[in-house]
């Protein structure tokens, strides 16, 4: 999305928020002295969620129908891809329109597991190719749950994947898109996503700057996920002191790395509180990584407070959890269960997690 396309949906999201201010009153204590307003978060990696449309510019040759990958010049770019299971996906599967309905249904399905069915207030989203398929997702699966205009940037990503938003919270100002430097790795600077910015203004005035993530995978090199995590602390402490932030997607560190590289001591826990730590007793994990028989939290929910003094905010401990109560989202090995589109059955191979923050603003 351009810079114009994100001035746009700032502009309707605007009014959008002007609209709220005058039908919903912001909530106070008997004093009057103070709000407190509660926001519900959930990080899904959706897993390869592609329109049925030749993309230019993007790497999504896998996600056509059957019928247009019969040309010479597919089968051939096709052959040209080292790994096996993507080049047959490449050739043979079929992503026509019955399996990407089902797709967005079983996601709409598992998305809907917070908030008794209402759905998380904020939504960080990895794996979307574009803002198309998302708005075909919010308004054709979702349209009753109040979500606003998707908020998705386009990034550099080889594959075309990105990074995004569902929120019923409107913005304080349009996104950002913060492009990761990899400047050790200058061969691999496509093999990531950047770090998306909303800040989010709450009913009670206070902001709530919301990053989505999706960091380097695991077959990369440890020193791509550091760099990852450094770009985002870096984000954070540019921050203005009163605003509170969560970072929430697929940070791509697993367990083994992390016992081995201490990475979410050396760089989350310093600056961020982890969800996981406070909650979400007896979770195993949001993925199973066959290769290494473990599971592992892929996916977290990371929260600041703000330094400022008007306004306090906490992560409640018991809101902390794993959404995986869709039948859909489960193997009979009770782990992910991938989706496979040539039978129509899974969702991810990612389990969502919700956590709540709560946000109390001086008056």
């Amino acid at each position: 999305m351009s810079r114009h396309s994100a001035q746009r949906i700032f502009a309707a999201l605007t009014t959008l928020l002007l609209i709220s201010a005058c039908t919903s009153p912001t909530p106070r204590d008997a004093a009057g002295a103070e709000a407190t307003v509660q926001v519900t978060v959930m990080a899904f990696n959706v897993e390869n969620l592609f329109d049925n449309v030749d993309d230019p510019g993007k790497d999504d040759k896998a996600y056509l129908p059957i019928a247009a990958k019969q040309g010479q010049a597919h089968i051939a770019g096709c052959n040209e891809i080292a790994v096996p299971r993507w080049r047959d996906e490449c050739l043979y599967l079929d992503w026509n329109e019955a399996t990407l309905q089902y797709k967005l249904a079983v996601l709409a399905d598992t998305i809907r597991q917070a908030n008794g069915g209402q759905g998380a207030d904020i939504i960080a989203l990895q794996e979307i190719e574009n803002i198309r398929i998302l708005e075909r997702l919010r308004t054709g699966y979702l349209n009753d749950l109040g979500y606003l205009p998707a908020i998705l940037i386009e990034g550099a990503d080889l594959r075309g994947i990105d990074v995004a938003f569902l929120s019923r919270v409107p913005l304080a100002q349009p996104p950002t898109l913060h492009p990761l430097s990899l400047a050790e790795f200058p061969d691999r600077k496509r093999d990531t996503r950047g770090v998306l910015q909303a800040d989010f203004l709450l009913p009670n005035g206070a902001v709530l700057t919301g990053f989505s993530v999706h960091f380097p995978a695991p077959f990369h090199p440890t020193g791509m996920r550091v760099a990852a995590y450094d770009h985002l602390n870096s984000l954070l402490q540019a921050l203005p002191k009163d605003h509170h932030a969560f970072a929430a997607g697929d940070f791509n560190t697993t367990s083994r790395e992390d016992a081995e590289q201490n990475m979410l001591d050396r760089f989350a826990r310093p600056n961020w509180t982890v969800a996981h730590d406070i909650g979400c007793a007896g979770c195993k994990g949001t993925q199973y990584y066959a290769r290494d028989d473990s599971w592992s939290f892929l996916d977290m929910i990371l929260f600041a407070a703000a330094r400022g003094e008007k306004t306090t905010a906490r992560m409640r401990a018991e809101s902390v959890r794993i959404a995986n109560e869709n039948p859909a989202q489960v193997s009979r090995f009770d782990t992910p269960l991938r989706f496979n589109a040539a039978e129509r059955r899974g969702v991810s191979d990612h389990w969502p997690m919700i956590a709540t923050i709560e946000v109390t603003q001086k008056q």
